[in-house]
């Protein structure tokens, strides 16, 4: 019968795989990593925090496709929570943690990547229903749209749990990975391999709905006058959408090509040197997350100016205590139906609108 070693602290584990452990990440190296991280950190809560309240805030954005928009930057959230709690528990520190604290620091890194695999996957299901309809939002409710986070939330926090709940090598060291020491390596190989095989699925999906809407596209363009914007709005919406994936592809295919070679047990690949720049590029993610949804999306980008320019002119009325009544500072309309006009912008941002309509009247 196998000895367990539960009871061991994370130095046992690294010394016995010969597990660089960043000894030579002090000093001025080490603080500017700390503040390299940290900066990052607080740009992916803060504009991620952004989007979550204009999808909220703006009801031409309370559609299925926003609200899993909304939750991708959740899990863009959690991740800069995860690299946090990475950043106060690596390098030297790594040596003294217990099994435990370990699989948390792991554990919580590998939920940020399974909820937003998941939340892609979902959404490119969502954009499968209503492409082929040739609508841009679907028709599921929001009771389904509930389900369906609280499922991609489910899912990503058992499989960050799966190595705590036994596929680990704690009974087996004969079996541990070099990168993580306590992860068994086939648990290694199933986890990259598994994601990979999803990233390939998605990135056809989405090739195939794109190319099956630009011919929709064209064939409706050529035999229905009406707004152009309407016909442009779903390949736009896909655009943003595949831009995301493209991101999400790139940033973390390098990190798991070197954990599937770590499970595969390749001495001579080299993967100690590069792990922690793989590490950063899939920080890097969820920082292009955001500027991606405001780059491609002009309402989007909008509505979160308007709530930065509305929040700095609340705090400037406070100061002055204006005894003029309060007044609406920004305006935005709903629109009726399901058509999100592309390029057309509905209010202005921090009262200008109101100048101009005055000019108009």
């Amino acid at each position: 019968m196998n000895e367990c070693y539960y009871d061991k602290r994370m130095d046992f584990f690294y010394n016995r795989t010969k597990t660089d452990t960043a000894d030579e990440w002090t000093g001025p190296q080490l603080i500017g990593v700390l503040c390299f991280g940290t900066f990052f950190c607080l740009f992916i809560f803060i504009s991620n925090s952004l989007v979550i309240a204009a999808v909220v805030k703006n009801k031409r954005f309370h559609f299925p496709f926003y609200y899993l928009l909304a939750n991708l930057a959740a899990a863009d959230f959690f991740a800069g929570i995860a690299y946090v709690f990475l950043m106060f528990n690596t390098g030297p520190v790594s040596k003294t943690l217990t099994v435990n604290r370990w699989f948390l620091r792991q554990g919580l890194l590998d939920t940020s990547l399974t909820a937003s695999l998941v939340n892609l996957l979902v959404i490119a299901v969502e954009r499968h229903m209503s492409i082929m309809r040739m609508k841009i939002h679907s028709n599921l409710t929001k009771k389904r749209v509930t389900f369906l986070i609280f499922s991609i939330w489910a899912i990503a926090i058992f499989m960050g749990a799966v190595p705590t709940l036994g596929w680990n090598c704690l009974c087996d060291i004969t079996v541990c990975s070099s990168l993580a020491p306590i992860y068994s390596r086939s648990y290694l190989v199933f986890w990259s391999v598994l994601n990979l095989v999803v990233f390939f699925i998605m990135v056809v999906v989405y090739i195939r709905i794109y190319m099956y809407v630009q011919r929709k596209t064209n064939v409706l363009s050529s035999h229905t006058s009406g707004s152009i914007s309407r016909r442009r709005t779903p390949v736009k919406l896909m655009k943003t959408v595949m831009t995301v994936l493209g991101a999400f592809v790139v940033c973390w295919t390098p990190g798991l090509v070197v954990l599937l070679l770590d499970g595969l047990n390749c001495t001579d690949c080299g993967i100690q040197h590069v792990k922690r720049w793989f590490l950063l590029l899939a920080l890097l993610n969820s920082v292009m997350n955001p500027i991606i949804y405001s780059y491609k999306d002009d309402e989007m980008w909008a509505t979160m100016k308007r709530m930065i320019c509305c929040s700095s002119e609340d705090k400037s009325q406070e100061r002055r205590s204006s005894r003029i009544p309060s007044t609406v500072l920004c305006r935005s309309t709903d629109i009726s139906g399901h058509y999100i006009e592309d390029g057309i912008i509905q209010g202005t941002i921090c009262g200008k609108g109101d100048l101009g309509d005055k000019g108009n009247s």
